[in-house]
């Protein structure tokens, strides 16, 4: 019998770690890994490498410091995307409410496709420039 590797998460790097993961757990509404969480304690936070989990714990993002990081340019080539993740949302009613929380958290649009009756579609960046769509499709 055949197996397949399966996708564990999807790993972002970023030079502020700690504040894409808040980004991202707040979005998505994730949570932490055991451990990953920020200390409240005043311990230093070693947010070098967060795993971010759904509601049953499956793994879904990892964020990994790192010093320098050139954000996208899309749609110019001349820093790619690099990578994006694509999020579905059931209406476009739905589509401009999770548009304004991803901007409210710190999101900016980088492509407004709203009006396509196909498939309504919004790109942005997230706070460390990564570039993700947000659409109509199924979820």
């Amino acid at each position: 019998m055949d197996s397949y590797p399966r996708r564990m998460h999807t790993a972002l790097d970023a030079v502020d770690s700690r504040g894409l993961a808040e980004f991202y757990r707040v979005f998505l509404g994730l949570r932490y890994r055991p451990g990953d969480e920020p200390p409240v304690d005043g311990s230093e936070d070693d947010a070098s490498w967060l795993v971010l989990v759904d509601e049953d714990g499956n793994r879904q993002l990892a964020v990994q410091q790192v010093a320098e990081l050139a954000p996208s340019t899309w749609p110019s080539a001349e820093v790619p995307m690099q990578l994006h993740i694509d999020y579905a949302v059931p209406s476009l009613e739905e589509l401009h409410r999770h548009r304004e929380r991803a901007e409210q958290l710190g999101a900016r649009l980088l492509y407004d496709r709203e009006a396509e009756e196909d498939e309504p579609l919004y790109v942005l960046a997230d706070p460390a420039g990564h570039p993700f769509c947000l659409l109509v499709g199924h979820v």
